[in-house]
C-alpha cells in the first residue's frame, strides 16, 4: 500500500466512525448554539471534530491539524489535515438529513487526497490525487453539460447574508441563465455533486479552507475544473470557489465577473 493510500484508508476509517457519532445524535434533541446570528454549533459538532482529531493525531502525531470549531494544530509539519467534522449544521439542527463530514490531507499546501461522507445517505466520496474519484468505491465522473442554459447549479449564502448582500446578485443571474440553481446547504456536498455529474457546477464566496478542501480535489479528480471567481488554481485559503464539468467553467466565470 502506497502512502496516500494509506492517509486515505485513515481517512475513510476515521469519517465512518465520526459518521456513526453522527447519526446516533441525529435522532436526538440535543442543545444548539449560536456562533452568530444564525450560524449554529451543536454538541455534535465539537463531539465528531474530538473523535477524528483524536484518531488521527495519535496514528499521525506530525502531522498539522485545522478544524472549522477552533482546532489549530499548525506545527510547520508539511502534512495538514483540514476537516469540517459536520458541514451542514443549520440541516442537522433542524433533522433535514443533508449534512456531511469533509476532510483532506495537504501536503506542502498540494491537496492529496479528500473524502466526504454523508451518513444518513450512506454515501462516501473519495479521492486520492492522481488515482481518480469514487463513490462508494464506484469511479465517478462530471457531467458532459456543454450549455450553461441547460445546466444545474448549486450555490450556498454566508452566514451574514442579513447584514450583506454578498451572493444574492450572482445568484439571481445565474437563476435566469441556468436551467435551476439549488441550495442544499453543506458545500461539500454540492462539489461532491458536481464531481458525480448531479449538478453540472457550484459557485460560492466567503468560504472556509475546510468548506472546500475534500470537496475541490474529489471534483479535480472527476475530471472536473475548480478555481477562484478570476479562474486562478483553487487555493483552499481563498474564500471564493467555482466548481464545474469544465465545459460550463468559462460561462459560469462570465457571469460571476459582470458588474453590479
Amino acid at each position: 500500500m502506497g502512502e496516500c493510500e494509506r492517509y486515505l484508508k485513515s481517512a475513510v476509517e476515521v469519517v465512518r466512525e465520526a459518521g456513526e457519532l453522527l447519526k446516533r445524535h441525529f435522532s436526538e434533541t440535543g442543545e444548539v448554539f449560536f456562533k452568530g446570528e444564525v450560524d449554529l454549533v451543536t454538541r455534535s459538532d465539537k463531539a465528531s471534530q474530538d473523535l477524528i482529531y483524536g484518531r488521527l493525531s495519535k496514528i499521525y502525531p506530525d502531522h498539522d491539524f485545522l478544524g472549522e470549531e477552533g482546532l489549530t494544530e499548525l506545527s510547520g509539519s508539511d502534512f495538514r489535515w483540514v476537516f469540517d467534522p459536520l458541514d451542514g449544521t443549520t440541516n442537522f439542527a433542524h433533522r433535514l438529513p443533508v449534512f456531511s463530514i469533509s476532510l483532506a490531507l495537504e501536503h506542502r499546501r498540494r491537496l492529496v487526497c479528500g473524502v466526504v461522507f454523508n451518513p444518513i445517505s450512506g454515501e462516501l466520496f473519495t479521492a486520492e490525487r492522481g488515482a481518480g474519484a469514487f463513490l462508494n468505491d464506484r469511479r465517478i465522473a462530471v457531467s458532459t453539460i456543454d450549455d450553461l442554459d441547460k445546466s444545474l447549479l448549486a450555490t450556498g449564502f454566508p452566514y451574514d447574508i442579513r447584514t450583506t448582500k454578498t451572493n444574492i446578485t450572482n445568484h439571481n443571474r445565474f437563476l435566469v441563465r441556468a436551467q435551476a440553481v439549488r441550495r442544499c446547504g453543506s458545500a461539500a456536498l454540492d462539489l461532491c455533486f458536481v464531481a458525480c455529474g448531479r449538478f453540472d457546477g457550484f459557485w460560492e464566496e466567503k468560504l472556509n479552507p475546510w468548506d472546500t478542501a475534500a470537496g475541490a480535489v474529489i471534483v479535480e479528480e472527476a475530471g472536473g475544473r475548480v478555481t477562484d471567481f478570476e479562474e486562478n488554481p483553487v487555493d483552499i485559503y481563498h474564500p471564493e470557489v467555482v466548481a464545474s464539468n469544465g465545459f460550463i467553467h468559462r460561462a459560469m466565470l462570465e457571469v460571476l465577473k459582470l458588474k453590479s
